[in-house]
């Protein structure tokens, strides 16, 4: 079968792999419908690297799928305690915890001391036709959710857990830097959650536009002017009671903190591609923020599929482009080089027909 591989910094091939076979108890077979690009793969694909985890093999990018069940091993129970079935399909959680560590044990899988990811050196991820993954990281999918959405719902679980740690409150005004897919994401949830003004920030428009289509009050690129000033001005000098920093964690870090209110809260969700955080302390402290790093996502799958097959949230209105297991590498390369107005890619794996 076919795998997409990198091999370094802005090389990816397309390699035959041998197919997975004899899934062990807990474990199954699935078949590749959809794989979605996160900014933490291009992080990988720009710099053959994520923070401190280099790539020191070929691997297989990819994190964010889902597909349909081929093949069980004994015991295969879902991600609710409920068994699989072959040709049930199904949105995967790249994460596997131990579930036996301090920080499992007290309901933080996502800080698991023996934590495992797809698409995560060394291990492989979800651009290839099958894999073997457990049974206990797959929730069932009803028919009105295509392949793409399937995919996506593993951001849309960000999300939720960056939400969830922003704890909006009814009126609250909230500020979002990054209106990429996470970023739109947080959005709509902001939204959701009954939040007054929604301030967004992004350095392409189109992706400013979306927000606002998505739920933003009011949006502006980088050129507009100085995002502090322009938050003071709309909110009377107030500032805004949540920051979500969701782009490249760069200078949008000390941007989104100086949108605060006093007291307020700067959620974290970004990766540096330098791996530092900056951020003015002087700043921070006399605002006396509360300030959160946001991890991936936890027990959000159920949660976030309601969303979707509810109609709340729809994924497919913010997939841009699609290419094929075999464009892999261009379509790494537009997104990276945010070409044809981009908001989000998905390679289609499978057969599409979903």
């Amino acid at each position: 079968m076919q795998a997409a591989r990198l091999y370094g910094a802005r090389d990816i091939r397309l390699d035959e792999v041998t197919m997975p076979e004899n899934p062990g108890a807990g474990e199954v077979i699935v078949e590749i419908g959809a794989v979605g690009v996160c900014g933490s793969d291009l992080h990988t694909f720009e710099d053959g690297r994520i923070g401190d985890t280099g790539v020191d093999a070929p691997l297989v990018l990819g994190h964010e799928f889902g597909g349909r069940v081929v093949a069980l091993g004994e015991n295969a129970l879902d991600g609710e305690n409920q068994p699989l079935a072959v040709g049930m399909r199904v949105a995967i959680d790249p994460a596997s915890p131990c579930w036996r560590c301090e920080m499992c044990e007290r309901g933080h899988p996502n800080l698991c001391e023996d934590l495992t990811f797809y698409g995560l050196y060394p291990d492989n991820g979800a651009l290839q036709e099958r894999m073997i993954v457990p049974a206990r990281n797959c929730f069932p999918i009803p028919d009105s959710i295509s392949d793409a959405a399937a995919a996506l719902l593993e951001t849309l679980g960000v999300a939720i857990h960056a939400n969830d740690l922003g704890k909006i409150r009814l009126t609250d005004d909230v500020s979002v830097f990054g209106c990429g897919p996470v970023g739109l994401l947080i959005v709509r949830l902001a939204r959701l959650s009954g939040a007054n003004n929604i301030y967004v920030f992004d350095k392409y428009p189109w992706r400013v536009q979306k927000a606002c289509a998505w739920g933003a009050t009011q949006g502006w690129t980088l050129d507009d002017g100085d995002p502090e000033a322009l938050v003071m001005a709309a909110t009377d000098g107030r500032g805004v009671d949540v920051a979500f920093e969701a782009a490249w964690a760069d200078e949008s870090i000390q941007q989104a903190a100086g949108t605060l209110r006093l007291g307020g809260r700067l959620l974290l969700v970004g990766i540096p591609g330098d791996d530092t955080l900056t951020l003015r302390h002087s700043l921070a402290r006399r605002k006396g923020l509360t300030i959160m790093m946001s991890r991936r996502m936890k027990n959000v799958y159920p949660r976030a599929i309601q969303l979707v097959a509810s109609g709340r949230v729809d994924l497919d209105d913010m997939v841009s482009h699609t290419y094929p297991l075999a464009g892999t590498a261009d379509a790494f390369k537009l997104n990276l080089g945010y070409e044809d107005s981009v908001q989000k890619v998905v390679i289609q794996v499978g057969r599409g027909e979903r």
